[in-house]
């Protein structure tokens, strides 16, 4: 692949201070100017060009905490999120003008999991966008370069922020072992499931069936490689002898129904946010028939595959972006997908 170049900016006084999305409390986010920090040695400065919506920052902005992680003070959203070098410390490699994707976990890289490759779930890790983190919603930020890769020129930066849910997708799929001739079960038909019915056909899926309650969704999910869909509202689900289910909705009678369809010896895999404690989950089923239950928490090492996937052209990923907003129209981003359920992945643009 070609590495994506764009003309740099000729300046050498480059912003100290940038504009940004800051969320105050529950519904009450800001445009403000906030201090950049310096260029450390092996920093970068990236002027953004995109970046997108996810379920945690919807639920940052309405309740002012996402699960068990509450907002304290005010802090930039956003974890999902492409831009332009337009500087670099200097024992940073990447060169101005290079278009890049971040990758927003923020490991020590230090600990024995990190060290084993499973960086994200460093204990102390933190991650772009969790309170009290500032993220991405900015129109520039300082990142680690270890942070950074390489856009090629077949995917434009303006909706490079949407590889970062597809290196979701991307793990998930490894954490299920998603093999060719799999029959695969996604409950759940937003941004992810559809991201992972891709990856899944990429991978030689011989059926992938793929469940939701909007028929809107599930249309779209018939263009990206589901082979049968089904609307739980309105059908039963009718299905057995399937070999993998990923769950990607948060549901839990979705999570216990899915399991029921497995083969023996198949794998669920969950990826859908979980609350902290699940009643309904047949237990006596998952051991009776060895079947693994395991689950997925972002990812690990799966941006260059999902670039590659993107680049490549398997996987679809212009058209799961339906409706993009200007950095001030912030708050109207955060709700578009519950204004209209018809959005699956919204862009803020800079």
């Amino acid at each position: 692949m070609t590495t994506q170049t764009l003309a740099p900016d000729a300046r050498t006084d480059f912003p100290t201070t940038t504009e940004a999305a800051v969320l105050h409390g529950a519904l009450d986010i800001r445009i403000e100017h906030k201090s950049l920090r310096p260029l450390g040695p092996t920093d970068v400065l990236v002027e953004m060009r995109s970046g997108g919506i996810c379920g945690s920052d919807m639920h940052y902005f309405a309740d002012g905490r996402n699960g068990t992680n509450v907002l304290t003070q005010p802090t930039v959203l956003g974890h999902e999120g492409a831009g332009l070098v337009i500087a670099a410390g200097p024992d940073a490699s990447v060169a101005a003008g290079t278009a890049v994707v971040i990758e927003p976990a923020l490991p020590c890289r230090t600990c024995a999991t990190c060290i084993s490759g499973r960086y994200n779930l460093c204990p102390s890790g933190t991650c772009f966008g969790s309170p009290p983190t500032d993220g991405l919603f900015a129109r520039h930020v300082v990142v680690p370069e270890a942070a950074v890769h390489a856009l090629p020129a077949s995917i434009p930066v303006e909706i490079g922020a949407a590889i970062e849910p597809l290196a979701v997708a991307v793990w998930a799929i490894e954490r299920a072992q998603v093999q060719a001739g799999h029959r695969v079960l996604i409950t759940g038909a937003g941004p992810i499931g559809l991201l992972v019915s891709q990856v899944a056909a990429s991978k030689g899926a011989a059926e992938i069936v793929v469940t939701d309650v909007n028929d809107d969704r599930l249309a779209l999910a018939a263009k990206f490689g589901a082979t049968r869909t089904i609307n739980t509202a309105t059908a039963p689900l009718d299905l057995e002898n399937m070999d993998r289910l990923i769950e990607c909705s948060g549901n839990t009678h979705a999570l216990a129904g899915g399991i029921r369809t497995l083969v023996p010896a198949a794998r669920a895999t969950v990826v859908g946010q979980a609350r902290p404690a699940v009643d309904g989950i047949p237990l006596g089923f998952l051991q009776r028939y060895e079947i693994d239950l395991v689950t997925a928490f972002r990812y690990a090492n799966a941006f260059p595959a999902a670039i590659e996937l993107a680049s490549s052209g398997a996987v679809d990923l212009p058209s799961i972006i339906t409706a993009t907003f200007p950095l001030e129209r912030a708050a109207e981003a955060l709700t578009a997908p519950v204004t209209d359920p018809t959005n699956l992945k919204v862009l803020i643009t800079f």
